[in-house]
């Protein structure tokens, strides 16, 4: 996916970085540091897993089989397959896994909406794991969040309306305040008091650096210090580039995707300059610092030593990665990527993606936000079938990652920490898949929008060629409804070129016609020529609609 935004590089033209920077200055070191690997000339093998244990004497199909205990010198492993100099071993496994550490999914800041897209006359429904919430603006433009139920007969109050700065619920039309309180029961007699429990659950919610943050605890008071604060977004003129995706895969599977720049050149390839598959190569990874909300360390290319990241994951859904580099000016100059990924329930996530730089490239500045934000949809989908088959193949096989992955030193070290986290605090989660352990979930998923009709059929049927009708059918699988929906900017767009697309086939059809009743030679020339060329308008209109609303498609899967 845009993993560390790699595929997003050309608009941010970054040069010459020479440290990583974020939130603190991480130790100098080398690629080949990174790459390198500290092997002692006998180790011993502490524990191995498998599904079955062979036979002494047995071979297990494709791995060699050793007795547990038993010491190996690094010549005989190198005589062997080489597992131990490829895949993350033993020793970087045992690193501070063995334990649980107390933590409460509930006590923590998520991220629900960028602050500048949340709609000022509607109510918005959004979701945390299984639990259901709405987001709106008071009368005063306040932000107010409930739980997404009305305490009458639990219908969505997301499915309501605002009137006057109050949600109503469009049931019966009852009608609150943004501290919950029920101000207007309409079936209620003259005279009558409304009821003190008639109350909606609200929830805190924070605008912090332009992302609006809820608190999901039951039991305590917003804990500020958890509220996530990022360095480099409060730095004079930084500037970023912000978007909104839903995505229809565990939001566990996102943020591993997000952490794994090895793939960046194999599945983005030529999605602009920074991706291409010649540029696949073994990367260096160091783990720098380890707590109990999370990880820290810095990656780089062997073939471009000077080229280093520093990567933070900080619980519960926040993933940075940053560079510091000096201008040619000897200026410090600093770039962000920022992936908030909000887990929205079973296979689903949103994620909001900031880009950030100090100083951006004058073709940046050229070219519009709506060509960034479809190309940021086009990176997702260029990852999204074999992510939510990923996600498939985790809830069906009911194991840890470990049993399933193939993990090499040289790609997924991030990948490894990030499950061995989940190991330690996913007991707090409503549930979660470790590196050793999971959790399954105890209820199933609620399919909330199932399609209906002839058009939605088609439509859902369809998602890749944005099929018939999805404007109207939400369909999670569907650039429009992953991106556009919640995207202020796109959505004006796409009505600009609409109605700029139905004005140019009007005089189309003018100018042909005009072109028909005319007698000067001359006359229909210069019609039939403005024809062609209102025409082509309509074509150029039309095409940027599909740019903006149409889901990327590989060539060589194509549908006909």
């Amino acid at each position: 996916m845009m993993a560390l935004s790699q595929p997003f590089l050309s608009y941010l033209s970054l040069r010459n970085p020479l440290s990583s920077h974020f939130p603190h200055r991480p130790i100098s070191i080398s690629i080949q540091t990174l790459l390198s690997n500290s092997h002692t000339k006998t180790r011993r093998v502490s524990s191995i897993i498998q599904k079955e244990k062979p036979r002494k004497g047995e071979l297990k199909q494709c791995s060699a089989t050793v007795e547990i205990g038993q010491e190996i010198s690094v010549e005989e492993k190198e005589n062997e397959d080489g597992d131990d100099k490829v895949l993350v071993g033993m020793d970087e496994e045992e690193k501070g896994e063995n334990f649980v550490v107390e933590y409460d999914w509930r006590e923590e800041w998520y991220p629900l909406y960028l602050t500048e897209q949340v709609p000022d006359d509607a109510p918005l429904g959004l979701t945390i794991f299984d639990r259901q919430i709405v987001l709106y603006r008071d009368g005063n433009g306040v932000l107010r969040c409930f739980e997404d139920r009305c305490p009458h007969r639990l219908a969505k109050l997301s499915e309501g309306q605002l009137i006057d700065g109050r949600l109503e619920c469009l049931y019966h039309g009852w009608q609150f305040e943004g501290d919950g309180k029920c101000v207007k029961i309409p079936q209620l007699p003259e005279g009558a008091k409304i009821p003190r429990s008639a109350c909606a659950r609200t929830y805190e919610v924070r605008d912090s650096q332009g992302v609006v943050w809820v608190w999901m605890s039951d039991k305590n008071e917003p804990n500020t210090e958890k509220l996530p604060w990022f360095e480099h977004y409060s730095r004079p003129g930084f500037q970023d580039v912000s978007t909104i995706h839903e995505l229809p895969y565990d939001h566990s599977i996102l943020l591993e995707n997000l952490m794994d720049p090895a793939h960046i050149p194999i599945s983005h390839d030529r999605t602009d300059w920074s991706a291409k598959r010649e540029d696949a190569q073994a990367l260096g990874f160091n783990v720098t610092e380890r707590t109990e909300r999370g990880f820290a360390g810095q990656w780089g290319k062997a073939k471009d030593p000077v080229l280093l990241n520093f990567l933070r994951f900080e619980a519960p859904c926040v993933l940075s990665n940053n560079r510091e580099f000096v201008d040619k000016n000897g200026v410090n100059q600093y770039f962000s990527a920022l992936f908030l990924c909000r887990p929205a329930g079973q296979g689903k996530s949103m994620l909001i993606v900031r880009f950030g730089v100090s100083v951006r490239s004058p073709l940046a500045k050229l070219l519009p936000k709506w060509y960034f934000h479809q190309n940021a949809g086009k990176v997702f989908e260029q990852d999204m079938g074999f992510l939510s088959s990923q996600n498939e193949v985790l809830m069906k096989e009911k194991v840890p990652t470990k049993e399933l992955y193939l993990n090499l030193r040289y790609c997924d070290t991030f990948v490894t920490e990030y499950r061995k986290w989940m190991d330690k605090v996913g007991h707090g989660m409503p549930y979660y898949f470790g590196h050793k352990t999971i959790s399954l979930p105890k209820n199933p998923a609620v399919v909330e929008h199932a399609p209906a009709g002839l058009v939605a059929g088609i439509s859902a049927s369809m998602p890749a060629k944005g099929g018939i009708g999805t404007v109207h059918t939400p369909n999670p699988a569907n650039r429009y409804f992953r991106h556009v929906v919640h995207c202020k900017g796109c959505r004006k767009v796409v009505q600009a070129f609409q109605a700029w697309k139905n004005a140019l086939y009007v005089l189309t059809l003018a100018s042909a016609a005009l072109a028909v009743l005319v007698s000067s030679r001359q006359w229909k020339v210069i019609l039939l020529a403005s024809a062609a060329l209102f025409l082509g308008g309509v074509y150029a209109c039309s095409s940027a609609v599909s740019l903006i609303t149409t889901n990327f498609i590989r060539k060589h899967r194509r549908l006909n």
